[in-house]
């Protein structure tokens, strides 16, 4: 008979003092969606040039100067090897001298169709014979062209595949030119954060070689998903120049990126 008498008082003390923890259950589940708004993805980054070749012989030939060496500074258009070119220098004389003779014979043919002695026919088909020779002339200019690698673009020489005086069939690369200008970031972000990533967006570039960090800006997203690895690809621009920096250096990038869950903000409200 007593213990009937205290069940209802400790039925209401376990009452109040769930009620405590229940508010406070609830105000912890509404500010967790504050909390987890924004997630840092870090990523494996790679440094490389905005810019860059291999550049190859466009003719077969033996080299006849290699004008760079490794590591070799070089301004757009500077030449940067030459072949021998005796058969095609020897190819432009012989289409400049029967474009010459072409030029003679159609002088002669207007001289005398004022005399009529020739007729029209005759004056045209001199004319074109001109054309002719003159379409000669520029092909062999081409051809001759040929002989000379110039840089596309200015920056340094990367690589050199080929010795001076060495024979080598049309597109052996010769040289690897990377352009001088500024670096850009490459990245691989798993796929499932595509909806978080954005142009623009700020990341940090903790760079191996240097054991420094740099600030730089996603410039663009791939439009292709590697269905494989299950990542997209991304580039980034550093916001500023740094000299210390070359292309293949490697390091990580941390990315603040937005989540993609998104509540109410009156949940967890009465």
């Amino acid at each position: 008979m007593p213990s009937s008498r205290l069940r209802p008082r400790s039925a209401g003390m376990l009452l109040v003092l769930a009620l405590p923890l229940f508010g406070l259950s609830a105000l912890a589940s509404a500010q967790q969606p504050i909390q987890e708004n924004r997630s840092e993805l870090t990523m494996r980054a790679l440094l490389a040039p905005q810019q860059e070749a291999t550049l190859s012989s466009r003719m077969e030939g033996t080299l006849d100067e290699l004008a760079v060496s490794l590591g070799a500074t070089v301004a757009e258009g500077d030449v940067l090897a030459r072949f021998d070119c005796r058969i095609e220098q020897a190819r432009v004389n012989v289409a400049n001298t029967e474009l010459g003779v072409a030029r003679l014979n159609s002088q002669a043919k207007d001289r005398l169709r004022r005399l009529d002695a020739v007729g029209d026919l005759e004056v045209a088909l001199a004319r074109a014979e001109v054309d002719k020779a003159q379409s000669a002339l520029n092909l062999a200019d081409v051809q001759r062209d040929r002989c000379t690698l110039k840089a596309p673009f200015a920056g340094r020489i990367a690589a050199v595949h080929v010795k001076p005086f060495q024979t080598m069939a049309a597109g052996t690369p010769i040289v690897d030119l990377v352009g001088d200008g500024p670096l850009k970031v490459r990245l691989n972000a798993p796929s499932a954060h595509l909806a978080e990533l954005g142009e623009g967006q700020s990341l940090s570039l903790d760079v191996s070689e240097t054991g420094k960090r740099y600030a730089a800006t996603l410039s663009a997203v791939s439009a292709r998903i590697d269905a494989v690895a299950q990542t997209v690809e991304l580039e980034a621009r550093l916001d500023q120049a740094h000299d210390e920096l070359m292309p293949g250096m490697t390091g990580r990038a941390t990315l603040v990126a937005e989540s993609s869950a998104t509540e109410d903000s009156d949940e967890g409200t009465p």
